[in-house]
């Protein structure tokens, strides 16, 4: 029997998995904003619908898999905003549910280990409307609900490499600090591994084994390109948006432990080196 994925908000994390998903039979329903984007989802198999002017119904139907991957808007989850009446009614028929959530959920921990057991504490506003998203998911009676909270993306088109290239990379040095990173095709194969087991109820942290110095990445990114290596830029003497300033608020080592217990996960790039390595080879042999 053909299984639906239907997935909201479906961008890179989302293609990344249906490229898993839709080799096996799946059938996937994404929506998106964008007309544009509409057809570029169509073009790679999937059933697009413009959020929210499409009928929903329909797809919720259809579905016995969910992916959340829309964040919070407005300090509320639109997802559920536009359809938790007909989400609850459809929970008990509902196999697997995942929402990507943010280890920005934990707060600042100065540095230390977190874990899945780690008490939520977001000091940013993006971390505390994904902690109350998480809340606002959970609390739909019978839902088989799974919470991923993901570290920083990159992949594909998205990574350092672009700013050491165009001259935009900044090496910011501050003390101690740490950021927690996750391949997108790691993140697919977590999410693919979790639909194979099912454990409703569950949290996983999305990141990879070596939560390390920015500055790193942007240094190791550098030297591959064989490109002068960014000059160091003290914390308090950069400039940032407020979004890239919030980032710096906050600093935990991220453990990953589960994915790879309960899911049995190894992951394919379990660390920077081994990813931006990975896409430097994709980009030679293209």
């Amino acid at each position: 029997m053909t299984q639906t994925l239907l997935s909201f908000g479906h961008g890179y994390s989302a293609r990344a998995l249906t490229k898993l998903l839709m080799p096996q039979g799946w059938r996937v329903i994404g929506t998106t904003r964008s007309a544009d984007k509409a057809r570029e989802l169509e073009a790679e198999g999937v059933e697009a619908l413009i959020w929210p002017g499409d009928d929903m119904g329909a797809a919720l139907e259809a579905a016995d898999h969910i992916l959340i991957s829309a964040g919070p808007k407005d300090d509320s989850d639109p997802t559920l905003a536009l359809l938790r009446e007909q989400i609850t009614k459809k929970a008990r028929s509902l196999r697997w549910v995942g929402y990507l959530s943010t280890t920005g959920v934990y707060g600042n921990y100065d540095g230390a280990w977190v874990d899945e057991a780690t008490p939520l504490n977001p000091t940013t506003k993006r971390g505390q409307a994904r902690q109350r998203a998480e809340a606002e998911w959970a609390s739909i009676p019978d839902l088989p609900l799974h919470i991923f909270r993901l570290a920083g993306i990159y992949g594909p088109g998205r990574g350092p490499f672009s700013k050491v290239l165009n001259g935009t990379a900044r090496r910011i040095i501050k003390e101690g600090q740490v950021f927690s990173r996750i391949h997108v095709e790691d993140i697919a194969q977590i999410l693919e591994a979790s639909i194979v087991r099912p454990n409703p109820g569950a949290a996983y942290n999305m990141c990879d084994d070596d939560p390390a110095p920015p500055q790193d990445v942007i240094a190791h990114a550098a030297t591959l390109l064989g490109m002068p290596i960014p000059p160091a830029i003290a914390y308090e003497d950069a400039e940032f948006t407020p979004m890239a300033r919030s980032f710096y608020a906050e600093n935990k080592k991220v453990r990953n432990d589960r994915i790879k217990t309960e899911l049995g996960i190894k992951l394919l790039y379990p660390t920077y080196r081994e990813g931006l390595q990975g896409l430097l080879d994709k980009v030679k042999t293209a």
